[in-house]
């Protein structure tokens, strides 16, 4: 059950002011700058805007600089919180286990949006209606686009699902591409360029909401298992005090456009082991998670 804002927030105040006291004058040396990196979902202008709301308000809520970060691809922002050119990130959930694995990464907090009101979502399967394509059999020998290879539902859960039905993706498609972004598979897709794409339902719900589709012009064919929502992360050496900010600031804001997840309902807390499932299914399609970078 997902604890209340005000429940976590005291929570991880009072968790961090005892950090913070063990640590002694070092944990306190908070800088007065926040890089923030952003998956891009969207391309990297568009993933900026949508989420300049937030980055102000958590701006003004911690009194710290924001600067926020989209890189090319998701194992950029990996690299980039690595390497400590960021400090804290939106990562999609597969991405998130990479970054756990080899930046140091420690996820705590995931948006909760008000149109689903959940901390879950799914990845789905969709084809243009027009090619009259309304199973994954007749998938078979058609042209198909992932996301991006460190992407949850663009990737590592369509993929083990498909897997799990018999289907092994590398020789059931006549080519298999990665677009880069959600929104790139989308209008593949619609264009024409693919026959079917694997993507997060609530951003093709929102590329629908934004009028680049038509929902009755698709199909969705596929639908896989829930997925824990995309988390915030911090890096694990990050200052206490800074954490602390941060994690009071994420609490209270709601009520403004997340990327292409839409309004938020507010960010509720999460923790490491909630993405066991991902590392579960990175297993069954015995990925090693070393090589994925």
């Amino acid at each position: 059950m997902l604890m209340t804002r005000k429940a976590w927030l005291q929570c991880a105040t009072a968790t961090l002011a005892l950090a913070a006291a063990g640590m002694g004058g070092s944990a306190m040396a908070q800088s007065t700058e926040l890089r923030v990196g952003l998956i891009p979902s969207e391309d990297a202008l568009a993933m900026m805007r949508a989420s300049q709301q937030v980055m102000d308000q958590l701006a003004a809520k911690t009194g710290m600089k924001v600067k926020p970060f989209v890189a090319n691809d998701y194992n950029g922002v990996i690299e980039a919180m690595r390497s400590g050119k960021i400090d804290v990130a939106y990562f999609g959930p597969f991405s998130y286990v990479l970054a756990s694995q080899m930046a140091n990464a420690e996820a705590f907090a995931i948006p909760v949006t008000k149109k689903t009101g959940q901390s879950s979502y799914h990845s789905i399967i969709i084809t243009k209606k027009d090619k009259g394509l309304t199973s994954v059999p007749q998938l078979q020998g058609k042209t198909f686009a992932f996301v991006d290879p460190s992407s949850a539902s663009g990737h590592l859960f369509p993929k083990a699902g498909l897997k799990g039905e018999g289907i092994d993706t590398d020789k059931y498609f006549s080519r298999v591409i990665f677009s880069g972004s959600h929104d790139a598979s989308i209008m593949a897709v619609a264009n024409g360029k693919v026959d079917a794409a694997a993507v997060a339902d609530p951003i093709f719900s929102n590329a629908v909401t934004k009028g680049l589709v038509k929902a009755e012009d698709f199909q969705v064919v596929w639908r896989s298992q829930a997925i824990p929502e995309s988390p915030m992360a911090w890096r694990k050496n990050l200052d206490a005090a800074t954490k602390q900010k941060v994690a009071a600031a994420m609490a209270e804001i709601k009520g403004l456009p997340w990327g292409d997840r839409g309004e938020l309902n507010g960010f509720s807390s999460t923790n490491d082991q909630a993405y066991d499932v991902v590392r579960t299914t990175a297993k069954a399609l015995n990925l090693d998670l070393g090589k994925m970078k």
